[in-house]
């Protein structure tokens, strides 16, 4: 619903065949299907849908050439005008939509996601679905982002990754396999992340949200990594307290007791 022209070959792939070669006809058809997909969800209990944000800004991402004043801003613009009607109609259907930021997407981080947030006029359904294993090839700080945007985070994606630059490559090595990358996506347990915080972190700010195993590995096979990576998450889940440790020290307020712990 959201592809510059420069991808229409290849985003044909994900397409009916009657909508291949005509990109008006593809987006078309796409709006309609997210739309049946806000609908399917909630016919089935669910309350929140995973998707991208589709991409009209990608190939400008590393400005060079110099990108001309105005074409952020008209593709943030752009992108919210194809997606508002998208949203009210989740709206409707009481789902919220999760963008999962996302390298390759124009809601990629933080300042983009924000960008978008704006432009939608703060739509109450634009949500985000984290999956750190991207931040990490971003080298962007997964930890202190869910800080920023718990609010808004309604599902997850429990996936590894790594990042292990050299003197021939860094966070520009997409030409490589992903086997080659300085970053590349690892099966759970297997690469750099610090799941241990991160359900921390969710536990603390009270997000209430399914971990999702998402198996991507250049390495290890997918059945492995499932039956690695399912046990993996259960041991990392949190169950809440309900009370401070140290509420025995706690009781009923009595001033005159304040008063003489101060000495006034």
């Amino acid at each position: 619903m959201a592809v510059n022209p420069a991808y229409d070959s290849m985003f044909d792939a994900f397409a009916p065949d009657a909508v291949k070669n005509n990109p008006k006809a593809r987006t078309e058809w796409a709006v309609e299907t997210v739309k049946k997909a806000a609908t399917a969800s909630r016919r089935l209990g669910l309350k929140a849908h995973a998707t991208f944000s589709g991409a009209l800004l990608w190939h400008t991402m590393h400005p060079w050439p110099q990108r001309p004043k105005g074409l952020v801003e008209l593709g943030f613009s752009e992108l919210a005008k194809r997606w508002m009607p998208i949203l009210n109609h989740f709206d409707a259907e009481g789902v919220d939509v999760c963008y999962e930021i996302h390298p390759g997407e124009d809601l990629h981080d933080g300042d983009t996601f924000e960008r978008f947030l704006a432009a939608t006029g703060h739509h109450k359904r634009v949500n985000i679905l984290y999956d750190p294993s991207h931040f990490v090839l971003q080298q962007l700080d997964y930890i202190t982002y869910i800080d920023h945007y718990h609010s808004f985070i309604k599902a997850f994606h429990v996936k590894d990754s790594e990042f292990n630059p050299t003197g021939k490559k860094g966070a520009f090595g997409g030409y490589n396999d992903w086997s080659e990358r300085a970053g590349r996506y690892r099966s759970l347990g297997d690469g750099q992340i610090d799941f241990k915080t991160i359900f921390s972190k969710l536990t603390q700010y009270g997000c209430d949200v399914w971990a999702v195993l998402e198996w991507e590995c250049c390495i290890k096979s997918p059945e492995q990594g499932a039956r690695e990576g399912a046990p993996l998450i259960k041991s990392h889940i949190i169950e809440a307290t309900q009370k401070v440790f140290d509420d025995f020290a706690g009781g009923t307020t009595d001033q005159a007791q304040l008063k003489q712990i101060l000495g006034i």
